[in-house]
Formats: C-alpha cells, sequence, structure tokens
C-alpha cells in the first residue's frame, strides 16, 4: 500500500505549520541566538534581543544592555516574555542578553553560584557571562549593561557584581543570596536556608579584596518575600548589609510601607538611592508580576502575582 497520500499530507501540514505558526511565535519571542563571543568555560548558550531599529545607540541615555539571569529548572527567554521584560524592553528600546544554563551542566538547570571554579574572577561560567555580555555590547554598539537575577540567578547576580563592578551600572538581586555565601552544595543549602555564616563584614571585605582599588560600586535593587521557604529573607538583608558598607552608604535606610510591601532605602551622601530592599508580605520564592498593569507580567511557575511588577519597577527605578 503506498505511503504517498499519508506523505503529502504530513508534507502540507509541515509547510502549513512552517509558514503560519511560526512566524506568530517569532513575534512574541524575536530572540536570537548568541554565537562567537569568546571563551565559554562555562558551557553556556546565550539569546539576545537586540535593539529596536528606530534607536539611536550614541543616545548613551537609551543605549542600554540587560542581563537576565533565570533560576532553576527555567528557560531564559521564556521568563524575559512572562516577567514583562520583553515587552518593556520593545516598548523602551533597549537590548536584553539571556545566558542559559544547560542541564548538563546542572542537573536543575541552576547556574553554579555555589562552585567556586564557576563564579571566581575570570573563571567557569562567570567568565562566560561576561564574555557575552562584552560581545552583546560590541556587536550591538552599546554602553550601558545592567543585570537582573532571579533565585539562582539572583546568586549569579551577585558574583557578578562582585566579580565585574565596572562591567554594570547597576544590578537587581531577586529571592537571591550574597556572594560569596558557599563554595560547596551543603554550604549552599545552609545559606539558602539561614543565610550566610558570615558577617556583613565579612562578605564586603572579601569584595574588597578582590577588588583592591574599588571606588565605586553600582547600586543594586534587592526584592525578597517575607514567606519565602526556599530562599531565607534573611539574605536579602545580608546582600544589603554587604553593599552599605560597599557603597559607604547611609547606615539607616528610608523605609516606605504600602499595602502588600515595604520598600528601604539607603542613600549616598548627594540623596541619591544606591540599595533598595523590596519586601513583599506574605510571598514565596519567585518574581513578583501584576498582570493588571500594562508590561506587568503574567503568572506562572516562579512568576508570583503581587500588588508590583519586580520588573516594572526595576526599569523604572533604573531610568530606563
Amino acid at each position: 500500500m503506498s505511503n504517498k497520500p499519508y506523505s503529502l499530507i504530513k508534507s502540507v501540514f509541515l509547510l502549513w505549520w512552517i509558514f503560519l505558526i511560526q512566524p506568530i511565535q517569532a513575534n512574541e519571542t524575536p530572540y536570537l541566538p548568541l554565537t562567537d563571543f569568546g571563551d565559554n568555560p562555562g558551557a553556556l548558550t546565550s539569546f539576545y534581543l537586540p535593539l529596536t531599529e528606530d534607536l539611536d545607540t550614541s543616545d548613551s541615555a537609551n543605549s542600554s544592555l540587560i542581563v537576565l539571569l533565570h533560576g532553576c529548572i527555567q528557560d531564559g527567554v521564556e521568563l524575559a516574555n512572562k516577567s514583562g521584560l520583553t515587552a518593556l524592553a520593545l516598548e523602551h528600546h533597549f537590548a536584553v542578553l539571556v545566558p542559559q544554563q544547560s542541564y548538563d551542566n546542572n542537573v536543575k538547570r541552576c547556574f553554579n553560584w555555589f562552585a567556586s571554579q564557576d563564579t571566581q574572577l575570570d573563571s567557569g561560567e562567570i567568565l562566560s557571562i561576561k564574555n557575552m555580555i562584552l560581545a552583546t555590547q560590541a556587536k550591538l554598539g552599546i554602553k550601558h549593561a545592567y543585570v537582573i537575577g532571579l533565585s539562582a540567578g539572583g546568586a549569579m547576580a551577585s558574583a557578578a557584581l562582585v566579580n565585574y563592578p565596572d562591567l554594570f551600572q547597576r544590578g537587581a538581586v531577586i529571592a537571591g543570596l550574597p556572594y560569596p555565601c558557599a563554595d560547596n552544595l551543603i554550604k549552599a543549602i545552609s545559606c539558602m536556608k539561614r543565610g550566610p555564616a558570615q558577617s556583613a563584614e565579612e562578605l564586603a571585605q572579601f569584595a574588597q579584596a578582590v577588588h583592591p582599588q574599588q571606588k565605586s560600586w553600582p547600586s543594586l535593587s534587592i526584592w525578597t518575600g517575607d514567606s519565602d521557604t526556599v530562599v531565607d529573607a534573611n539574605n536579602a538583608q545580608m546582600l544589603a548589609s554587604q553593599w552599605q558598607i560597599l557603597t559607604q552608604s547611609g547606615a539607616k535606610p528610608e523605609i516606605n510601607t504600602q499595602s502588600g510591601y515595604s520598600i528601604s532605602r539607603w542613600k549616598d551622601p548627594q540623596n541619591n538611592t544606591v540599595i533598595e530592599l523590596v519586601t513583599l508580605k506574605n510571598f514565596g520564592h519567585g518574581i513578583a508580576v501584576n498582570p493588571d498593569i500594562k508590561n506587568g507580567g503574567v503568572e506562572s511557575d516562579f512568576l508570583l502575582k503581587a500588588p508590583i511588577s519586580s520588573v516594572t519597577e526595576i526599569i523604572k527605578l533604573w531610568g530606563l
């Protein structure tokens, strides 16, 4: 019996899928693979959302790159789409870079934030991420880079900010941990559940030892849920304390309490906010989304509904 009719039907369906379905998906996820970015000792892959065509990249205020570091199990581009970051990038004309972890590197597809060979200066995954950023900046003619990390990606963002403070204008750590909180898996679990064993002073001294001549550190936005049972909220407070020492900002923050969350802000002598700590009430482990506002994100795994959207507020704080 001939298979030609079946093959014809299959071919027609395939062509229909390619030409009708694929363009819709491409429009929803207009990311391109980043290749040839130099040494890749962390064996990571990467995707980027280029600047929109009508942007004048000579305008340094708008020539910006947001680096998004995903959490465990997650697909980075999906996180960018669901969190509202992609839509914000298209509206406000900034580029997005999404480094992607693999299951080959980590059984839960977490960035290896607890492995010294992947977080020390110019080694492993952290070097791969650095090279991706530099290559994307060169490719797109972008001057300013910012980093946002969620959970394991938040811990990796902490490591990136400590190792490469001159690479980033600002950073955001969501449901993450300070660096260096752990250098093996056992310490990582302890840190996640209780917070770092080090004091804030010891955490700051470590960063200062990496860059003894560093005078200026990126400002930082920190997000935590007071009901997070995966990464204890103490990590957020310790990260804020570490950064308060590094930035030499005021010891006491200004606290603004709203319905469902509070924001603590540490300011420099010029009254600029250099650290903000957003604590969400009755909030678990994840990034805050608010589907009721424009570009506020959608609910999903580790994207939890809140009165405010993490990404929207961070982009607003950064003036992008």
